[in-house]
């Protein structure tokens, strides 16, 4: 069966930068699932037309089609069960709950970092829809959100609960890296791949947690295009 995921691109076409693509190729390594990558840009809505959906992820596994992020994690689960990822009944509903920290509290704190990084990394062509988007979701220009001293400290407020989780496990879902661990080095992919500082100390358990998951499965994010390659 011939499975391609559909994964934002910047710059260079080898520079894959999305969190909720990370998200997915992070859970189809835990699988243990082969796949292809197509790359795909920001303004490129008539490629995905046949998922009748217009940003990435998208997933085609055979002739099934599946977007969303955490809706791929939930399929590849219910398609594949072995080695679950979202897991079932309180796991999931954990998971899900993880999810929307994520997005409402990590993620805006990660953006503030590296706004203009973001911008700069994305192609030319994008450029303009992106900060278009991306200004009036924050009711700002970009200049005014980018602000990598306080995104650091919100950041770093935000991810007291990871950090005490940390504490008693290498990762987040015990002794080995599984749903709850990719939805958030999803989000921390995304700024490690754009941005030239890092964002945590590198004492902090967050840091180590990071480096761990950057090795996990055979360190398939270790091996990704960075823009420290590209400049």
């Amino acid at each position: 069966m011939t499975r391609t995921l559909y994964d934002l691109c910047g710059r260079d076409e080898r520079l894959r930068f999305s969190p909720y693509c990370w998200r997915v190729r992070m859970a189809l390594a835990h699988k243990g699932l082969v796949y292809n990558t197509i790359a795909w840009r920001f303004e490129d809505k008539q490629a995905l037309a046949f998922a009748d959906y217009d940003k990435v992820p998208v997933l085609c596994d055979g002739d099934q089609v599946i977007t969303d992020s955490f809706k791929i994690m939930r399929y590849l689960d219910k398609a594949y069960p072995d080695a679950p990822v979202l897991g079932e009944g309180t796991a999931y509903q954990r998971a899900l709950f993880f999810k929307y920290y994520v997005e409402r509290s990590v993620t805006p704190s990660l953006f503030r970092s590296v706004a203009l990084d973001l911008l700069a990394a994305i192609h030319p062509d994008d450029r303009d829809y992106f900060r278009k988007t991306r200004e009036a979701r924050f009711g700002a220009r970009l200049e005014e959100v980018h602000n990598p001293e306080q995104g650091k400290q919100q950041l770093y407020q935000v991810l007291a609960p990871v950090r005490e989780q940390l504490h008693g496990s290498p990762f987040l879902d015990g002794e080995t890296p599984s749903g709850i661990d990719y939805l958030l080095f999803g989000s921390m992919m995304w700024t490690h791949t754009v941005s030239l500082e890092p964002l945590t100390e590198p004492d902090d358990p967050v840091s180590e947690w990071f480096t761990r998951m950057l090795d996990a499965h055979n360190g398939i994010a270790r091996q990704a295009i960075t823009i420290r390659d590209l400049n």
